[in-house]
């Protein structure tokens, strides 16, 4: 099986050639999978993509053109997949269903600590000599009420974090997990009702039509002044332009982010010398209390070793026509 790495990055190269151990023929170039690039897959069996490439009916009925039978994604989420065209066209797709759910919460709750104890302008400070504290002050987290939105394996291991700090915690999801609310005490509410409790709002959900755009300003409107909330899951899960409005009427404190909803032509390239035309990060970027990274909430060793396993073993069922059980 010939395979075509789309989104290829240096940092991840390593880990799927090693995984790889020559089993399959394995191409890696950098650019995204769009309409333009797709026919980069001629004489492919199958590609493999990242979350910021585009598997749209056009792109897909290219591939499917070209030859190319199976589509691997290097990530858990698949919004970016158009299945239902995939399924007609009888293209195979698989995901990486939960390479490191850690990797993805600790990030956010690194992201709580750096904005709640001012951590970036506490060392920008140290860097030039100026050890003046004023307008530093953080709170404790103790006591405080986390609003945990979506309690899959991410939202619950960030359940788990937020009991160390003694937090007091509040769910939303479609399904509830009973073993939060056992051995974490945490209640599932209304998604109004958290929005409405909580000090603290983090977000570990998909992406799809219900949670498109999900915190909006009325969610906002029923939140708690000077609020955080924390990002780590899809970029359009937050409406930016209310977010944004509520960051600078002060309604929200804090904003920690991993994702951004315009990131597909932003995020994962070096645009120092080429600042992106987007007012919307421009603003973000600019504010002190928002606290933005790239996409990389995944990017941890064990992660990366994970993401590339799954995938290999993704290709390999399909090559020997076993049954892949991360099939979408």
């Amino acid at each position: 099986m010939k395979v075509l790495v789309y989104s290829a990055k240096e940092f991840e190269i390593p880990f799927l050639e090693k995984e790889n151990k020559g089993k399959f023929k394995i191409t890696f170039i950098e650019d995204a999978l769009t309409s333009e690039t797709a026919m980069k897959a001629v004489g492919f069996d199958a590609i493999c993509i990242f979350s910021g490439d585009t598997a749209s009916n056009i792109v897909l009925e290219k591939l499917k053109d070209f030859g190319v039978k199976y589509i691997a994604l290097r990530s858990a989420g698949y919004d970016n997949v158009n299945l239902l065209t995939a399924k007609k066209l009888n293209i195979k797709v698989a995901n990486v269903p939960a390479y490191s759910p850690y990797a993805i919460a600790e990030h956010a709750a690194s992201l709580l600590l750096a904005l709640n104890r001012k951590l970036i302008e506490s060392n920008r400070r140290v860097k030039r000599y100026n050890f003046n504290l004023n307008n530093l002050i953080g709170f404790d987290l103790n006591n405080k009420t986390v609003g945990i939105v979506g309690t899959g394996k991410i939202g619950a291991i960030m359940a788990k974090i937020m009991n160390g700090f003694g937090c007091n915690l509040i769910g939303y999801d479609i399904e509830e997990n009973k073993e939060l609310k056992r051995n974490y005490k945490l209640k599932y509410v209304s998604l109004q009702n958290l929005c409405e409790q909580a000090d603290i709002i983090t977000l570990h959900l998909p992406l799809n039509k219900d949670t498109f755009h999900l915190i909006d300003e009325e969610k906002i409107e029923a939140m708690k002044p000077g609020v955080i909330i924390i990002n780590t899951a899809r970029g359009a899960v937050l409406n930016t332009e209310h977010i944004l409005n509520a960051l600078e009427n002060k309604k929200i404190g804090a904003l920690g982010i991993d994702v951004y909803e315009n990131e597909k032509e932003i995020f994962f390239k070096d645009l120092s010398n080429n600042i992106p035309n987007d007012n919307l990060l421009l603003k973000l970027n600019a504010m002190p209390n928002v606290l933005i990274t790239g996409h990389h909430a995944y990017l941890t060793a064990e992660a990366l070793s994970n993401i590339a396993e799954t995938t290999i073993n993704n290709l390999e069922s399909w090559s020997s026509g076993k049954v892949n059980i991360n099939e979408l």
